[in-house]
């Protein structure tokens, strides 16, 4: 098989990239080792930056997350027994929407099908190879049958732990982690929204987080020890837990609904450099994590893939490879500021074990601050909505 971009995962970063590509005549071929089946089912987070949607919008594949997504205008900050709201459009101009992950992947396959996109499922013992050359290649087995793909270049958009990364020789790559000492017990549940927005708790026992995946589905989180088992927590235990953390005395409460899913997160900051060797390029998880407190995992996967998707247009009609030579040190300005945020969220509203009474009162000043000052304020918000593409 012979493509131009050999692109290696389904995720959110290789469905779009292949799109984005397709709309500028580059001829594209995903590898995904999962059933189509298991990523549109497999559900995630889904806070959408302004940059985000208007990608998605100019792709073509927004009309459901425009008629059928949560477009939120402010965030909410609970500590001392108040809630603080962050007017988002307000201090910026600009908005989220609430759209899970598996529902920007359906729009994105059913694009990639509508115009006859070439997406092969269930592939295995994927390896690259020759990608210092310029003719590398990507060798699989697909229906019980060794196959290569050859390609101009081969993007991996596979996740932390795909074959992209270390594909690339460890004497020419560092990595950059911080593993958090808490994770997340998340709850799926039945139920209407006991939010209009979002709601971020800091709370003596620890962070709490309301969300919302649909009209009558809502997403919840509170910090937990990452080594627990969800078998420790009765529906009961996890009600008592949620409103301990996020009631006060205004009178606002919990709405309590079914409990049809439960998981444990955990939580770590992460960063690989370079992005690319030779005609391999690193795109989203593949590259960085972030903890999820800053919203910013599948944003920073479409900003890498917006990047790509220019500079392999640049190559191919303008036959110039300046950007693509430049994409790591062009995508990592934005992937540091991101990873910067997304450790100053989580540093604010996590309980930390060793942090002394003089650290508590630090993060309590911290938290009044940004919800006192209108300039610490619009710089939460900036960086929440996601900074415009440059």
């Amino acid at each position: 098989m012979n493509t131009q971009v050999a692109i290696i995962g389904a995720g959110p970063a290789g469905l779009l990239l292949s799109h984005l590509l397709h709309l500028k005549g580059i001829a594209s071929v995903v590898l995904e080792s999962r059933t189509r089946a298991d990523i549109e089912s497999t559900i995630r987070a889904g806070v959408l930056e302004q940059g985000t949607m208007d990608v998605l919008n100019e792709a073509g594949v927004g009309a459901r997350m425009r008629s059928e997504g949560a477009l939120h205008h402010g965030i909410e900050l609970a500590f001392g027994g108040q809630r603080h709201r962050i007017d988002l459009s307000d201090l910026t101009g600009r908005a989220i929407t609430v759209y899970a992950q598996h529902e920007v992947i359906k729009d994105l396959v059913a694009a990639r099908f509508a115009a006859d996109g070439q997406i092969l499922f269930e592939v295995n013992d994927v390896s690259v190879h020759d990608v210092d050359s310029e003719s590398p290649s990507v060798r699989f087995t697909h229906g019980g049958e060794p196959q290569q793909l050859n390609a101009d270049f081969v993007i991996g958009c596979d996740g932390f732990h795909g074959i992209s990364r270390p594909s690339i020789p460890d004497q020419l790559r560092r990595d950059y982690q911080r593993i958090y000492p808490f994770g997340w017990f998340g709850i799926l549940v039945e139920s209407d929204p006991s939010s209009e927005e979002l709601i971020y708790a800091q709370h003596a026992r620890g962070f709490a987080l309301v969300s919302t995946r649909s009209p009558k589905v809502q997403r919840l989180y509170f910090q937990c020890d990452p080594k627990d088992d969800v078998n420790n927590w009765s529906d009961d235990r996890i009600w008592s837990e949620l409103h301990a953390r996020l009631e006060n005395s205004d009178g606002w409460k919990l709405k309590e609904g079914r409990i049809f899913q439960k998981n444990i997160i955990g939580m770590r900051s992460f960063v690989s450099t370079p992005m690319q060797h030779g005609r391999l390029f690193l795109a989203g998880d593949a590259a960085h994590i972030v903890p999820p407190t800053g919203a910013k995992g599948m944003n920073l996967a479409v900003a890498d893939v917006r990047l790509l998707s220019m500079a392999l247009e640049e190559f191919y009609k303008k036959g110039r490879p300046d950007s693509l030579a430049a994409y790591t040190e062009t995508a990592l300005k934005r992937v540091w500021r991101a990873e910067h945020f997304s450790w100053w969220m989580t540093s604010m509203f996590h309980k930390f074990d060793d942090a002394s009474p003089f650290q508590q009162e630090l993060q309590r000043a911290e938290l009044e601050y940004v919800v006192s000052s209108r300039a610490a304020a619009t710089a939460l918000a900036e960086n929440y909505v996601g900074l415009p593409f440059a």
